[in-house]
């Protein structure tokens, strides 16, 4: 895959918030609904997605800084120094002589030389898939990846819940929601696709999670914001109102001849957030007068009107 960052395009110094704003512009540009005619986009949200994956994380995107994993997320292989210490190479070097011995281990055409070990022992399946050293095969078929949606509340969200999901094909799979998910953000479940037979190995399910609208919250990345109806004597008096939470109602005080519009801050009482803390509630009064008449405070403005004419 490209630079993760290139991706995305953005700058290798770019906020958490910059990146999430690129990663969902792309996401929403090219996601495969709306785009079923054009077989570019598929790919092009594919890549999106691999590239937040690592970018949205800080700890991978520390790694990829690093050059300790690459733009698929893989750890990188180091250089061959230091292997100069086995000896007995060919030509009166110090180096080790792969060739020979591939030979005591039955020749380049017959397969399973001690190069070809070395480098399987020290990169493991990568080196093998790769197809270098002695006699190496291709690597494994992939079977292919499946789309699949996932419809949460901001509830769920808040709680981290495990979900039970049926991909396309028939299987279940419990799915925990995410820290720091946003709306319309793919997800890559690795080995959950398509099979590709006995000696293939299996796709990815590509995981579309879609945060329904709430009839309180509206979100802003790890933040929520609502409107709190005020009465008008407490917003005069002043004092502790009810505040709906994701977790249930909380007290709030506010000062007296609190008007509407204003906005006040419940700390943690958000989304969580991928670096485990939380987003903020922006809880915004709106002050409301009784449901009826009310004689004393007919009264009270009229001699408050009369009083401002005078």
């Amino acid at each position: 895959m490209r630079n993760p960052y290139d991706v995305l395009g953005v700058s290798k110094g770019a906020s958490e918030a910059d990146i999430k704003k690129a990663y969902r512009k792309l996401a929403k540009a090219y996601h495969p609904d709306r785009n079923q005619d054009d077989a570019k986009a598929k790919d092009r949200f594919a890549e999106a997605n691999s590239a937040y994956e690592i970018l949205g994380d800080a700890g991978k995107r520390a790694q990829f800084d690093r050059g300790e994993i690459d733009a698929d997320g893989k750890p990188r292989a180091t250089g061959f120094e230091g292997f100069g210490g086995f000896g007995g190479g060919r030509g009166g070097g110090g180096g080790f002589d792969f060739e020979s011995a591939a030979r005591g281990r039955g020749g380049p055409s017959g397969g399973g030389g001690i190069g070809e070990d070395i480098f399987s022992h020290l990169f493991g399946d990568a080196f093998r898939a790769a197809g270098a050293g002695p006699g190496a095969q291709r690597g494994p078929q992939k079977g292919e990846d499946v789309a699949a949606e996932l419809s949460v509340t901001l509830e769920q969200v808040g709680a981290e819940e495990k979900l039970r999901l049926s991909l396309p094909g028939g299987r279940d799979v419990d799915v925990v929601v995410p820290k720091g998910v946003v709306d319309g953000q793919t997800i890559r479940l690795r080995g959950l696709g398509q099979s590709a037979g006995p000696r293939g190995t299996p796709g990815d399910a590509l995981l579309t999670i879609r945060i329904l609208p709430h009839s309180r919250f509206t979100v802003d990345g790890a933040d929520l914001r609502a409107s709190v109806e005020v009465p008008l004597e407490d917003a005069i008096l002043g004092g502790p109102i009810r505040v709906p939470t994701l977790t249930g109602a909380v007290e709030m005080k506010i000062p007296a001849m609190t008007g509407s519009g204003r906005t006040f801050r419940l700390k943690g009482k958000g989304l969580p957030k991928k670096d485990g803390t939380r987003g903020d509630l922006f809880a915004t009064t709106a002050v409301t007068l009784p449901a009826t008449e009310d004689p004393a405070l007919t009264e009270f403005a009229k001699a408050r009107r009369a009083a401002k004419a005078g």
